[in-house]
């Protein structure tokens, strides 16, 4: 099938990195703000079947090591198509790319991320066209429906930023459809599967109230994907009996997540950052991050470059988030998400928010309650833990009342000591996860020793410096 692309094409590539070292050229990912990539359907007048498109510089064009916008446009058509599955048939793009050797893709929708190998490139793979040609074979084998398609790929800074706007309109118009629709008011959920290649034990469940964590796919989506391909990464899942409303835990979600999981998740919870977590695998938009020090969450989107109120830039919490864990307190999630009513909702949703990037915050204004959205703080209002308190106890957040209620708690004996203190502590043993609700961990006395390193081979100590 693909004997004119210069490099191997096939299953064994999915999950390949192509570190900052060894690629040719990155295009799209954090650094440049414009980059998409989408499907629309279109009318079969409209489509020079088979056609790719390249409008600005080849990859041929471009200098070693550089960075570059990316705007990838596919257009289809088919008596079977419908509008409804532009989003799943987009989704796809990532799992197609994936497939080539040399070529990664991270992300979906205006997040794209792709870096291509140098290795890959003085195999021959120079030009866009070997990747349309490997979409559009893989497009027309998995999903027969699709009777034409063309593909453009567009790296034109102009051109992209023309039709910028008009994408995320698209995408708004796909997000606003699902918002009506409750969890309660449907029999099956969703899962999607498409991101195991990089997290084999990530399992993303989809429900009319909590989209899938890249932000790509929702319940109507997976609906149509299901139905078009019922063997494929996208499947329905019955939701079973509701073992916990506040939760959000399904008889059903669990039988799937342990089958999907290989064993390694059997229970979940929807709504929670705590106990059972949703997994996360990478690709999700941003992350609710558990703040200890105010009982509270920030949130951060992965286009977000500076530290965080706690220190720490997306990226370093991106690498204890994902993998396909359970990591409580670590929490991937979708800006879609951000807008539902169940949003965390077992932790007390935006009143357990305590900072968000300004971007975000306006960006969910009509979302966040009018007495949470003030006392918000963002980068502008704080850059460290005990600011960030002095703001929540100033604009009345309503997370302080937490901290009253701890402090209206018995008082320690004397000469008793808090050496920590946080909502859950999760601790494992003998097979058993056992979790310490609001736990404070005290002792007599705290001794606090440097650790030395130790010497190797008898002789300095390592990394010592000598004079």
């Amino acid at each position: 099938m693909f004997e004119t692309i210069p490099v191997d094409v096939g299953l064994v590539h999915e999950g390949e990195r192509v570190r900052k070292n060894d690629m040719q050229v990155e295009l799209g990912g954090p650094s440049l703000p414009e980059k998409f990539e989408i499907v629309r359907v279109r009318q079969p007048d409209q489509i020079e079947d088979g056609a790719i498109r390249i409008i600005g510089p080849d990859i041929s064009d471009m200098e070693e090591g550089k960075h570059y916008p990316l705007g990838i446009l596919v257009e289809i058509t088919g008596a079977r198509v419908e509008t409804d599955l532009e989003g799943v048939v987009e989704r796809r793009i990532h799992e197609y790319c994936n497939y080539i050797e040399g070529f990664m893709h991270l992300n979906q929708r205006y997040d794209i991320w792709i870096r291509l190998s140098k290795k890959s490139f003085r195999k021959g793979l120079t030009s866009f066209r070997f990747i349309g040609q490997v979409m559009i074979e893989l497009f027309r084998n998995e999903l027969p429906i699709i009777e034409k398609i063309q593909v453009s790929f567009i790296t034109d800074p102009e051109k992209i930023r023309a039709l910028y706007t008009k994408v995320l309109q698209t995408y708004e118009a796909r997000d606003a459809r699902a918002r009506g629709l409750l969890d309660e008011d449907v029999d099956s959920f969703y899962g999607c599967a498409l991101c195991q290649s990089f997290a084999p034990t990530h399992v993303c469940v989809i429900t009319p109230q909590r989209y899938a964590n890249c932000g790509a796919i929702s319940w109507f989506d997976g609906r149509a994907a299901a139905g078009i391909d019922p063997k494929g990464p996208i499947y329905a899942i019955e939701k079973g009996e509701c073992l916990d409303a506040e939760n959000g835990e399904y008889s059903g979600v669990n039988e799937s997540a342990k089958k999907r999981s290989m064993g390694e998740v059997n229970r979940v919870y929807l709504y929670s950052a705590f106990g059972y977590p949703h997994t996360s695998c990478g690709c999700f938009e941003g992350i609710a991050f558990y703040i200890p020090e105010v009982d509270g969450f920030g949130i951060v989107l992965r286009g977000f470059r500076d530290p965080t109120v706690n220190g720490l830039p997306f990226s370093t919490m991106a690498d204890s988030t994902a993998g396909g864990r359970q990591v409580e307190g670590f929490h991937g999630i979708s800006i879609e998400y951000m807008r539902s009513k169940r949003f965390m909702h077992a932790d007390g949703g935006y009143d357990r928010v305590v900072w968000m990037p300004i971007e975000t915050k306006e960006r969910l204004k009509q979302f966040i309650p009018e007495d949470v959205f003030d006392a918000i703080a963002t980068e502008k209002d704080v850059s460290s833990i005990p600011e960030l308190k002095t703001f929540l106890e100033g604009h009345g957040h309503p997370v302080v009342k937490r901290w009253k209620a701890e402090d209206e708690e018995p008082q320690e004996s004397p000469g008793i000591q808090t050496v920590f203190a946080a909502g859950d502590i999760p601790i494992h043993a003998g097979g058993f996860k056992i979790i310490l609700k609001n736990a404070r961990i005290t002792a007599e006395k705290v001794i606090i020793q440097p650790i030395r390193p130790v010497p190797r081979h008898g002789g300095e100590p390592s990394g010592a410096k000598k004079d």
